[in-house]
């Protein structure tokens, strides 16, 4: 049984609100806007999400020394059930301390951040 679904794609961006808008244009859906971060409700696909990120530097194609900017939010049902089995398969917890939030973040054997959500 696996672990956890996709929740959500998530880009790095300057403007999470314009780049919301293209993807919209682009694919249909209905943006939810929390402020620095905007929601993409895709229809019949996964959610694509968007957040701010201050100096953020487009990637380049094709560039193996520069970031593709993205990372994959995992919805779960029990966080603490997640979490163990993540780290039995080789992530790594990158911020996973604080216990009253609904997501943690890790990265995967490559160094590839991903957010366990139970949302």
């Amino acid at each position: 049984m696996p672990v956890a679904k996709v929740g959500a794609v998530v880009l790095d961006c300057a403007d999470p609100h314009a780049l919301a808008g293209f993807y919209a244009e682009l694919v249909g859906g209905t943006v939810k806007d929390e402020g620095d971060w905007v929601d993409l409700q895709v229809p019949g696909g996964p959610v694509l999400a968007f957040q701010e990120a201050p100096g953020h530097v487009p990637p380049r194609w094709p560039a193996p020394d520069h970031s593709q900017q993205f990372h994959l939010d995992l919805a779960v049902e029990d966080l603490d059930a997640a979490e163990k089995k993540v780290l039995a398969l080789g992530a790594k917890p990158l911020e996973a301390e604080d216990r009253s939030r609904s997501f943690r973040v890790y990265a995967d054997p490559a160094g590839h951040p991903f957010c366990l959500c139970a949302c």
